[in-house]
């Protein structure tokens, strides 16, 4: 397992979209908030930390996990796949903070986290003291706060590309690309933890005779050790397992570029019911369609013999044509004509 390139960060957000994020690959971003005020606020004491959000709380209610001791911070479904480990409840920021004052005291406390919430909703101020210099506006980033103790996220991908930056505590990132994902033994797609469908194997704990596979996975995985101030580009679909190390941690995260509608992965959903279980002769008949209209390097150009104004949903980008495609599917799916 490697670790994952880290670089010195660029100097502006139209430097890292020009100089980084056409590679397609994770990297590291030493101390680029280091000076943040959050994480000066923990650096000599926790405390001071939640003590920060606290004072920023707006008292609305935010999604919380909470998972019993035995579960050791991991949140995953129920043993017999007909549920889930953790309960899910609303609480406040300042609730959070407080309850995890309380099991930073205790040997084996129950794992608790607070996850996605909404700065400008449940932390109002924190971004604007606090600013992230590659989340402007122009991206469509939203701030989020992650709030929790020595928990892990199983792996999963998104389907925006992502900067996470940890605030305080030490936090673990392992991530495997993309086409890792046969080795990964995917869950249920519809089921899922907390939205995107998650990898069954513990990577910290890996069952190798259940999951044979994941040996491979492993031979092609990336790992970071991030400290207070780091902060780490995980471009979209590559999957992660984030292991928060110490008794209260805290991570901001910035979801960007958002594919919108679901992007590929409403396609896939539909590819399964259209055409995984079809003869395989009209599977590679399809294998074709695909390759010449949406993977082939020439896709793009499959429609030029027809003249502009008839290319309909074949067209080049844009808001009339993603519309008419939106509309053509829906048609379909409906019954219509």
């Amino acid at each position: 397992m490697d670790q994952i390139e880290e670089i010195p960060a660029p100097t502006t957000r139209e430097a890292f979209e020009r100089e980084v994020a056409p590679s397609y690959r994770p990297v590291v971003m030493r101390g680029v908030a280091r000076e943040w005020p959050l994480v000066a606020a923990g650096r000599d004491d926790v405390g001071e930390a939640l003590s920060y959000l606290e004072r920023l709380d707006s008292g609305v209610p935010t999604d919380v996990m909470l998972a019993p001791p035995q579960e050791r911070g991991r949140f995953f479904y129920a043993p017999d796949m007909r549920g889930f480990n953790f309960q899910r409840r609303q609480g406040t920021i300042a609730q959070v903070a407080a309850h995890l004052r309380e099991l930073a005291m205790q040997d084996e406390p129950m794992g608790v986290y607070a996850g996605a919430a909404e700065a400008a909703v449940h932390t109002p101020g924190l971004e604007e003291a606090n600013p992230f210099l590659f989340a402007g506006t122009a991206t469509g980033a939203t701030t989020r706060v992650w709030l929790g103790n020595a928990t892990q996220v199983s792996t999963h991908f998104d389907l925006s590309d992502n900067f996470a930056v940890v605030a305080l505590g030490r936090r673990r990132f392992t991530l495997f690309p993309p086409d890792a994902v046969g080795d990964l033994y995917v869950g249920p797609l519809d089921v899922t933890l907390a939205g995107q469908p998650v990898s069954m194997v513990d990577p910290l704990a890996p069952d190798m005779e259940t999951y044979p596979r994941f040996e491979h996975a492993l031979e092609r995985a990336s790992f970071a050790e991030l400290e207070p101030g780091d902060a780490i580009y995980i471009p979209t679909l590559w999957w992660h397992h984030v292991a928060a190390r110490d008794p209260v941690n805290i991570l901001v995260n910035y979801w960007h570029n958002d594919t919108p509608h679901g992007g590929g992965f409403v396609a896939l959903v539909h590819a399964i019911l259209a055409i995984r279980d079809r003869p395989e002769p009209q599977r590679e008949a399809w294998r074709a369609w695909f390759e010449h209209m949406v993977f082939a390097a020439d896709a793009p150009a499959s429609a030029d013999h027809i003249p502009l104004h008839a290319r309909g949903v074949t067209g080049s980008p844009s808001p009339e044509r993603d519309s008419r495609i939106r509309r053509f599917i829906a048609s379909i799916l409906t019954g219509g004509s």
